[in-house]
């Protein structure tokens, strides 16, 4: 047998034009370099960490030119994530050095460490480990899934486990576990929100003990490490935690379940684009493991793609709580952002000592600060958006760039006290609340207010103790929680999210209805929801009314199929940003010119199309329409590379976001 004496390596480096991977002589000493370790390399002038993602007998090169890596780290990753790593990059118009630094551990260069306890999260106590009886349409669905890890030949590898908010989906998801684990495979379970993740967390270990790891971004590096070696060395079997999880280094993966599938937090913001669900699918195809995604609002592609099963009653028998639609276009403006009706709701919850939450899907005191007087409103100077006004910091904040100043008493145009403050946030709602139904006390769950390490935990487990109270936030609020003390759920401003110019608004705005409806009546006491909108014949208002996530997708899917949107057409878009607008206009339309003769037959380029400002930076996009899902990306990568390796180009950012959320 011939000796591997050439190691193919992809240096971690942040230049989109490099193009890899490098050939490196292994000596003797580093015969058991394989797939998935980690190297240091000469690299130019510099030293640079890299992966190795190939092995070779000859490299194209003479060995005289060829220069070996200088050591390697003591941790590598295993070739299946070297694989989905590098899939990540190529799907998502990335470069492989930002794939594969999603599939490498915590830490990476830190060689030794010492043996830390295992990870603590705060979490909700469990009364009972002992598993519960399942119902039958649960014990139906765990066999369905059952059947899938068994291989039987019938059997869907990939399954939508439909259910309504409290039908017990996560009962389902510890008992496909257990069958995962008595097969002796591992199991990732992804949940939406980090704030998610210990409640989850203590659910599992509450049934599996140490087999259960978590990861994500809250934990210390250190922390991050040493569960990420735990799964790697098989001492855990089953990783919790947000989208960065499904990377994780599960050995023999049998299960992936994405629990509320629909949420768009499983959508990654910077690049690579990637999409944790569409992963999570690569990489049970790539197993042979079972792929398993849940919730009560399911996406029109997931409806559309994946065999269903369903779980149509709570498991406490009891019915959906009723959904009162209040019309906000006829309301006094002097009764404030709540409109009587929630208020009177609201005030029976405070004599019944029982809970309620609260939803306005806006942060900060009020969104507009506006001078009576001569007009002026306070913008920020790196953006082309408003400040919003933080009254409990006394800042106006961007919440694009975290420019903040402090909160004016007086314009600085004309020196005016008449400075009015428009619309509402978390802040102001909190403060009428305390106002008008003390001694109940309130807890306000938002990006601000759950900013220090374990607060979002730390603020649900307060609410969950406490005899009586309000629950005021974002839409964390309506994300997963089980709270059977809460009878009243109410949403200000249900038809925000109706305003954006996004063919996906009717579907969030009707999953963000009927998530926080779902929060309501799910104890002895029952329950019931205030939904104030602008719109109430809005259809993802009207069906969220109705509990009816299937009316609701009817109309959705067919009207996406006669506007040819997602999932009967796929979307890839360009975001170019520069200082200059010139030189962003310039490339643009290069841009544009050179996709135009790219792309394949049938697809549609829109743009270039003016963005606002963020961080001084101008910005305009283009967007990508086809059929051909493959052919576009194609098209596209080869057209950013290009201007990405163009010198002339270097003071313009280019992103790609395949399938935009």
């Amino acid at each position: 047998m011939k000796r591997v004496s050439i190691a193919k390596v992809e240096p971690l480096t942040t230049a989109r034009a490099l193009r890899g991977p490098f050939d490196y002589r292994l000596p003797a000493e580093m015969a058991d370099v394989g797939i998935g370790s980690v190297v240091r390399v000469p690299f130019g002038r510099q030293r640079v960490l890299g992966v190795v993602v190939d092995l070779a007998e000859s490299s194209d090169l003479p060995p005289e030119r060829l220069a070996e890596p200088i050591e390697a780290m003591e941790t590598g990753v295993p070739a299946e994530l070297v694989r989905l790593g590098l899939w990540v990059a190529r799907e998502y118009c990335s470069t492989p050095s930002r794939g594969l630094q999603l599939v490498l551990p915590p830490g990476v260069e830190v060689r030794k460490r010492r043996n830390r306890p295992r990870v603590e999260l705060p979490g909700v106590a469990l009364a009972d480990a002992a598993a519960p009886q399942l119902l039958p349409e649960q014990a139906r669905a765990v066999e369905e899934i059952a059947a899938a890890l068994d291989g039987e030949a019938q059997a869907p590898r990939k399954l939508l486990l439909n259910g309504v908010t409290g039908s017990g989906k996560t009962e389902v998801y510890l008992a496909a576990v257990e069958a995962a684990l008595a097969q002796g495979r591992g199991a990732i379970v992804l949940v939406p929100e980090i704030g998610l993740a210990p409640q989850a967390v203590s659910r599992f270990r509450a049934r599996l003990g140490d087999r259960i790891a978590v990861l994500h971004s809250a934990l210390t590096g250190a922390e991050r490490y040493d569960e990420w070696r735990r799964l790697r060395s098989n001492e855990a079997s089953v990783c919790v935690g947000p989208r960065s999880a499904v990377f994780a280094p599960v050995q023999n993966l049998g299960l992936i379940v994405i629990d509320e599938e629909h949420d768009p937090s499983y959508k990654q913001e910077n690049d690579p684009c990637y999409d944790a669900r569409a992963v999570a699918r690569r990489r049970a195809e790539d197993c042979g493991a079972v792929f398993v995604a849940g919730t009560a609002t399911p996406r029109p592609e997931s409806w559309l793609e994946l065999p269903r099963i369903e779980l149509p009653c709570r498991v406490d028998g009891r019915r959906l709580p009723p959904v009162e639609v209040v019309d906000m276009r006829g309301a006094d403006p002097r009764s404030g952002p709540l409109h009587p009706a929630t208020w009177e709701g609201l005030e029976d919850v405070r004599r019944a000592g029982a809970k309620a939450i609260v939803m306005i899907n806006r942060r900060g005191f009020a969104p507009w600060l506006t001078c009576r007087s001569c007009g002026h409103n306070w913008s920020c100077p790196n953006c082309d958006v408003s400040l919003i006004a933080h009254l409990h910091s006394g800042r106006l904040v961007c919440h694009h760039c975290a420019h903040a100043e402090a909160l004016p008493q007086i314009c600085s145009e004309c020196a005016s006290t008449t400075i009015s403050r428009a619309g509402a946030g978390t802040e102001r709602i909190e403060g009428l609340l305390e106002e008008r139904l003390a001694p109940m006390p309130v807890f306000r769950l938002d990006s601000d207010a759950a900013a220090g390490r374990n607060a979002h935990a730390d603020i649900l487990e307060r609410f969950g103790a406490a005899r009586s109270g309000v629950l005021v936030g974002t839409q964390m609020v309506a994300k997963g929680h089980d709270f059977p003390e809460v009878t009243l759920s109410a949403i200000l401003d249900a038809d925000a999210t109706l305003r954006f110019p996004d063919f996906r608004a009717e579907e969030r705005t009707f999953a963000m209805v009927a998530q926080l409806a779902g929060r309501s009546g799910r104890g002895e006491a029952g329950g019931e929801v205030i939904v104030q909108t602008l719109a109430p014949d809005a259809a993802s208002v009207a069906f969220a009314a109705r509990h009816d996530a299937a009316g609701f997708l009817a109309g959705e899917i067919e009207r996406r199929r006669l506007l040819r949107y997602p999932p009967f057409s796929h979307l890839v878009r360009i975001v170019l940003k520069a200082e200059s607008t010139q030189r962003l206009e310039e490339t643009a339309s290069r841009l544009a010119t050179e996709l135009g003769e790219a792309l394949p037959e049938g697809a549609d380029l829109l743009g270039p199309a003016p963005m606002f400002r963020v961080r001084n930076r101008h910005r305009c996009r283009l967007l990508v329409k086809a059929d051909d899902r493959e052919g576009a990306i194609a098209a596209v990568r080869e057209s950013v590379e290009r201007l990405a390796s163009d010198r002339a180009l270097r003071d313009v950012a280019l992103s790609v976001d395949v399938e935009p959320q």
